[in-house]
């Protein structure tokens, strides 16, 4: 694919859609049809991602010469969005995946890029492991801290809603520093996910039952001096200017994904519910029309948004430039996406009338829309931190006082 990508035409509407066209056969034949199927059962989406890998969409970001697409960022939001559509699971894990591997990308050595990137095309799953029960929400903050062992390093940690949990090939930890008593001196580490010490706890959730988000624990895993990224204390920099901008466009990305979902299941009810005593359609509906379209607008403001961010976000990384620039603007982008896609189930719930309580598309897309609320960076903190920035506030994101 990487002869799509010329300087005239790689953010035109045209290439985007060559993009949908070309990871849709994918999403219809092999991730949609299992979509009900995960959802029931917990199941994690493997052969989905597997699909995915084989035609190098789990490479997406990447060079060719890692086995990428070098689709950029613009590629990854475009991607996570389609699979958002019709499964909220498998869109969470992929864009977990790529932007843990994305890590790899941008601060790993070429040793590092060859034992855990080129694997991704034969169907290795990448994930982040950051969060802690003891900080909630405050997913930067960590407890845990690596201890040295020569060279190498042993991790004990306990770490909470972590995506591909148990499922993982490769996890991207973080953790504080060996013998740092600054909270904010971090690091982060690769940790192979087949060690005997990692062990997930079930998932049991209201909604993306197949992306096993829930507690993981780390017990005492030794990790080579070869799996550090970057160098010890880089973590924050990490943090910064690539783990979270990336991974936050992409859940951004899948919660704009399940919101058009969410649309489309609601579109095709209203067309086809017909009144037989009336004669007439819930389409006929003025009120009914009036829901759909405030839906459609939102989605609409949010599409052009997320095709800003992306380009932003490869123009500053081709340049060398720091995209921590971006940070306020895309857990705006969060904010907002997520939110409507709470909204457009909520509206697809409600033009379905009774039959959308019925077990099936409208009552999983409605368990599913809710997640996108309280995933990292919550809804509630995220709004915080924008407004702090907006009035030149200290974040003070390791003050023990401000945890919430």
């Amino acid at each position: 694919m990487s002869n799509y990508e010329t300087i005239n035409k790689k953010y035109s509407r045209a290439f985007i859609e060559e993009i949908r066209e070309k990871v849709k056969p994918i999403i219809e034949e092999v991730i949609k049809p299992s979509a009900e199927r995960i959802d029931k059962s917990g199941e994690f989406p493997r052969e989905s991602l597997l699909a995915l890998a084989k035609e190098g969409w789990n490479s997406v970001t990447f060079s060719e010469k890692w086995g990428g697409l070098d689709l950029g960022y613009l590629g990854f939001s475009i991607v996570a969005e389609e699979i958002g559509k019709v499964d909220a699971s498998t869109a969470l894990v992929y864009a977990m995946h790529v932007g843990a591997a994305q890590v790899i990308v941008l601060y790993g050595n070429d040793d590092q890029k060859k034992r855990w990137l080129l694997p991704i095309r034969d169907g290795a799953i990448g994930t982040f492991a950051v969060s802690e029960k003891a900080t909630r929400g405050h997913v930067w903050f960590s407890l845990s801290q690596a201890e040295r062992d020569g060279s190498d390093y042993i991790i004990n940690a306990e770490k909470s809603f972590t995506t591909s949990g148990g499922q993982a090939d490769f996890y991207i930890l973080q953790t504080r520093t060996p013998d740092s008593d600054d909270p904010s001196n971090i690091s982060f580490f690769i940790v192979d996910g087949h060690n005997d010490g990692i062990v997930a706890k079930p998932w049991n959730a209201l909604g993306v039952r197949g992306s096993h988000s829930g507690p993981i624990t780390f017990n005492n895993i030794k990790v080579s001096g070869r799996d550090l990224v970057g160098y010890e204390g880089l973590g924050r920099e990490i943090m910064d200017e690539g783990a979270n901008p990336i991974y936050i466009l992409g859940i951004a990305s899948v919660w704009l994904g399940v919101a058009q979902g969410g649309l489309e299941l609601a579109v095709k009810h209203v067309k086809n519910a017909v009144n037989k005593g009336f004669n007439n359609s819930l389409a006929d509906h003025q009120v009914i029309r009036e829901k759909l379209a405030e839906v459609k607008i939102r989605i609409a403001g949010l599409k052009a948004w997320q095709i800003d961010l992306a380009r932003h976000y490869d123009e500053l990384l081709a340049e060398g430039q720091p995209i921590s620039s971006l940070a306020s603007e895309v857990i705006e982008f969060k904010v907002k996406a997520s939110e409507t896609a709470d909204f457009a189930a909520r509206i697809a719930m409600d033009v379905a009338g009774g039959y959308g309580y019925i077990e099936g598309p409208f009552e999983r897309l409605y368990r599913d829309a809710r997640a996108g609320i309280p995933m990292a960076p919550s809804n509630n903190i995220a709004r915080d931190q924008v407004a702090k920035i907006l009035l030149e506030l200290p974040l003070n994101l390791w003050n023990e006082n401000e945890r919430k």
